[in-house]
């Protein structure tokens, strides 16, 4: 039986989870008060203000209740608002308030730092490599 170290997902999954944490990490010490996941949702209603949350929890790799829930969240902490939709009742407009373009905004040269960080002592080649041979494994698993 391969260790655990040895198994290519398990190390992926370990360096997804390292970055994670990175990243949250500097955030908070910068004094932002959203996590990597709000960011992740915050960016994907702004850049696709007319996708349903369906299709956000699926842009973001989230369930339908974990999504609801951070959309909660952010709806609190004044970055959302959230309105019904003109035609369909059972769906909700949600619009990035001035705040959350703010906050976004501010956050930018710290991820981009974050990025930068875990990137270091990385050849661009091997980056273009680790893109392809993921984009490889996501065809390879049927997901586009």
């Amino acid at each position: 039986m391969e260790n655990l170290n040895e198994i290519v997902f398990y190390s992926l999954d370990k360096a997804i989870r390292s970055y994670r944490q990175f990243a949250h990490q500097q955030l908070s010490a910068h004094g932002f008060d959203v996590t990597v996941d709000q960011w992740l949702v915050l960016r994907s209603i702004g850049e696709n203000p007319d996708y349903s949350q369906h299709q956000i929890a699926e842009m973001t790799f989230k369930d339908y209740a974990s999504l609801t829930r951070i959309i909660e969240l952010l709806v609190k902490k004044k970055y959302l608002e959230r309105t019904m939709h003109q035609h369909d009742r059972r769906r909700f407009n949600l619009t990035l308030t001035d705040s959350a373009h703010q906050v976004l905004k501010a956050m930018q040269p710290v991820i981009e730092n974050n990025r930068k960080h875990a990137l270091m002592d990385i050849s661009h080649s091997d980056i273009q490599q680790l893109q392809k041979t993921l984009s490889q494994i996501i065809k390879n698993c049927g997901i586009t």
